[in-house]
């Protein structure tokens, strides 16, 4: 993507590393918790490579390509459990934006640098869709108000999936922004 190297640098750095944990936590679960946290985890490393600062690494046309075609299989995964999930609705509305992000990139942001040019529209709606998300997913990490007289603590260690998708949906955030 395009933009200052060091937040590239960050942003490969924050999405690999929650990528990475999303594909160590598909070993601990099954069913449609390890299907969520595989489709978590190609969405996080897909987003850290897809980051690297261009004067580092300026792609092919036909790596764009085929990262549109990678997600655009994801989307189609996702699209099977879109009816009965709210979260796979966000998987598929993440795997087209990262179609969308990838085909952007092959009208000339992967090709020696220059910049990537998206629809206004759709780059537009897709910001308001994450920043919704990121203050929605942002507000849930908050501890909860005290029931019953009870003091507002945390009885068990909280689980790092609901703060990894935030940093994805922060991430997505500043992918969009570059377009």
């Amino acid at each position: 993507m395009h933009g200052p190297a060091m937040s590239g640098w960050l942003l490969v750095a924050l999405c690999g590393a929650t990528g990475a944990y999303c594909l160590a936590r598909t070993r601990s679960c099954s069913g449609e918790a390890r299907s969520t946290a595989g489709g978590e985890a190609l969405m996080g490393l897909g987003m850290a490579a897809m980051a690297v600062p261009a004067a580092v690494l300026a792609l092919p046309r036909w790596a764009w390509l085929g990262y549109a075609v990678v997600f655009g299989a994801a989307a189609l995964f996702a699209l099977r459990g879109a009816v009965r999930s709210s979260h796979h609705r966000h998987h598929l509305v993440g795997s087209l934006a990262m179609v969308y992000m990838a085909v952007a990139m092959t009208s000339g942001g992967g090709q020696g640098g220059h910049a990537a040019a998206g629809v206004p529209l759709l780059t537009g709606a897709l910001l308001v869709y994450y920043g919704a998300y990121v203050l929605r997913s942002g507000a849930r990490l908050l501890p909860q108000a005290a029931v019953a007289g009870t003091p507002a603590t945390v009885a068990r260690q909280p689980e790092l999936a609901p703060a990894c998708r935030l940093a994805m949906g922060i991430g997505m955030l500043a992918m969009l922004l570059t377009l």
